[in-house]
This record gives structure tokens, sequence and C-alpha cells, in this order.
């Protein structure tokens, strides 16, 4: 058992010193994991690094602490609260920059990855779709989140989601063909 484990097991059973033994331990991964998505936001992001760590932990750890199974569970539910914190961030910007008005964009060229830059129109779609996916799919879903949100490799996603590493790569493929289309405006029905 990894230290991280063993704190967040002490953090669920109420352990009140246990969070604070836990920040240092997950920070600079935290802070890497923010600072590369962050470096593909758009140019004049005023979300830093630092303060996406702070939320994510706020929320991970804050007055409500959730529990989780391991060190890979942690990072999966940090990833899901960077979405969140990161569509979030997009939706205000864009209710207050540009009137909160919803335009789709055409995808098709485009590559789902954490390399890409992403607009907050992309966001917000790919937020939306990943929604209608996660409906159909979970596992396809979570997966995604896991490596564009996360910023993790196909194989340490499959191995958080405890797949192998070729299903995890299918299920890659299959995710980005179905939320390129469902982006383009291309999906009409539920995923085959």
């Amino acid at each position: 058992m990894s230290d991280v484990t063993r704190i967040l097991s002490a953090i669920e059973g109420g352990d009140p010193k246990a969070a604070d033994k836990l920040l240092p331990l997950v920070y600079e991964e935290l802070r890497r994991l923010a600072a590369q998505k962050l470096s593909k936001e758009r140019p004049g992001q005023t979300l830093q690094a630092t303060a996406l760590v702070h939320e994510v932990y706020l929320r991970l750890v804050g007055d409500a602490p959730q529990s989780w199974e391991n060190r890979g569970h942690f990072f999966a539910a940090a990833a899901e609260a960077m979405r969140r914190i990161l569509v979030d961030n997009a939706r205000r910007k864009k209710r207050l920059k540009r009137g909160g008005n919803h335009r789709r964009i055409d995808l098709k060229d485009a590559t789902l990855s954490i390399e890409s830059h992403i607009t907050l129109d992309d966001l917000l779609a790919l937020d939306e779709a990943l929604d209608r996916l996660a409906e159909w799919d979970e596992m396809k879903a979570e997966l995604v989140k896991l490596r564009f949100f996360g910023g993790l490799t196909g194989e340490q996603a499959a191995k958080v989601l405890g797949i192998a590493r070729s299903t995890a790569a299918e299920h890659w493929e299959y995710a980005r063909v179905w939320l390129r289309l469902e982006m383009s405006g291309g999906m009409e029905s539920r995923p085959d």
C-alpha cells in the first residue's frame, strides 16, 4: 500500500491530520498536470496552475472528504475535478464576454488530444458531448476524462480503469471518433 493510499484511508476514517499529510505527497503531480493542461488553453487564460491545484484539492479533501480506493482513484477524481473547474471557468467567461451564445464548431480536422489548443466553445461542446457519451458508455467517457483532462497516458488510464492497454486503446479511438462526430453534429442517435 502506497503512502498516498494509506493517507487516503486515514482521511476516509476521519483522521483530521491526514489531509495535511496528503497535499505534500500529491501536490507536485497535481501541479504538473494542471500546468500541462493550462498550457494548452488559449492565451490570456487567467486561471493559474497553483490556483487550479488548490481548487481541485479543496474539492477533493474539503469539508466533505470522499473515499478513494487507491492512488489511481484519487487522481481520476482529480482529473474530473479539473474538468469541472475548467468547464465552469469557460462557461463563466463565455457568459461574461460573449453573452452566452453557444455556437457549435466543426472539428473534423481537429484531434482530441492533450497537445491541441482548445477554445472556450470547443471545451463547452466537448463537455456536453462527453456527458452524452457517458450516458451510453461510462467507461469510454471516463477514459477520455483521464486522458484529456487528467493528462494520463493510455497505459496510465488503463491501469486506473482496470482494463487492458489494448482495450483502452480501442476505447480511446472509438471515443475520439464518436466525440468528433457528435461535436460536428454528425451523430443522430445512440453510438454503435
